[in-house]
C-alpha cells in the first residue's frame, strides 16, 4: 500500500494540534491584506487546538470533521453539518463550515478531496443543497468553489474583524441524491 496516497478520514482528538496549525496558517495565508494583520498575528495555535478538542468532545454528531492525510501527516481539514440560520435554527440544507489546507499544499488536490467527501456525505444524508460563506475578497477561494460547482446565490452578510468590514457572500450548490 502506498503510504503517500491521500486519504480522507474522520478527525480525532489527536489531530487537533495539526488541524489548528493548518487553520491558523490558512487564515494567515488566505486573509493577508483582507483581515487586519494585527488580528492574523494574534491568532494562537494552542488556543485553536483546545477549541477544536472542545468542539469534538461536545459534539452531538451533526457536525462532521474530516481530515486529509498523506504519508501519516494531516494536510487539510474540512467541517460540515446542517445549515444554520441567523437565529441558530437548522434547515434541511447542508453547510460547509470550514475547509483549510496547509498553505504549502494548496493545489495538490487535498482541498478538492475533502470537499468531494463532504459533498458525498451530505448527498447520502439526503441534503438537497450545500451552502457556504466565503469572504467576498477571497478571490482564490471563490474560484475554487466555482470550479467545484458552487455559485453565489445573492445572500451577503456583513462581517467585521477588529472593526474592519470583511463582508461574506453565500455560495450554493445543488446535491444529487445519494
Amino acid at each position: 500500500m502506498d503510504d503517500h496516497r491521500l486519504r480522507i478520514r474522520p478527525m480525532t482528538p489527536d489531530d487537533c494540534d495539526r488541524v489548528a496549525e493548518i487553520r491558523v496558517g490558512g487564515w494567515r495565508a488566505a486573509y493577508r491584506g483582507i483581515v487586519p494583520q494585527s488580528y492574523l498575528d494574534a491568532l494562537d495555535v494552542a488556543e485553536d487546538a483546545e477549541r477544536r478538542r472542545a468542539h469534538l468532545a461536545g459534539g452531538d454528531g451533526t457536525v462532521v470533521n474530516l481530515v486529509a492525510e498523506e504519508g501519516g501527516r494531516v494536510v487539510g481539514w474540512g467541517c460540515h453539518g446542517p445549515y444554520r440560520e441567523d437565529d441558530g435554527s437548522r434547515t434541511e440544507d447542508a453547510e460547509l463550515y470550514a475547509l483549510y489546507v496547509d498553505p504549502a499544499r494548496i493545489g495538490t488536490g487535498a482541498g478538492r478531496a475533502l470537499l468531494a467527501e463532504s459533498l458525498r456525505r451530505c448527498s447520502l444524508a439526503g441534503h438537497r443543497r450545500m451552502l457556504l460563506w466565503v469572504l467576498r475578497d477571497n478571490v482564490r477561494a471563490r474560484r475554487f468553489y466555482a470550479r467545484a460547482g458552487f455559485g453565489p446565490d445573492g445572500a451577503e452578510e456583513p462581517f467585521e474583524v477588529d472593526g474592519v468590514p470583511v463582508p461574506e457572500v453565500r455560495y450554493a450548490r445543488e446535491l444529487t441524491a445519494g
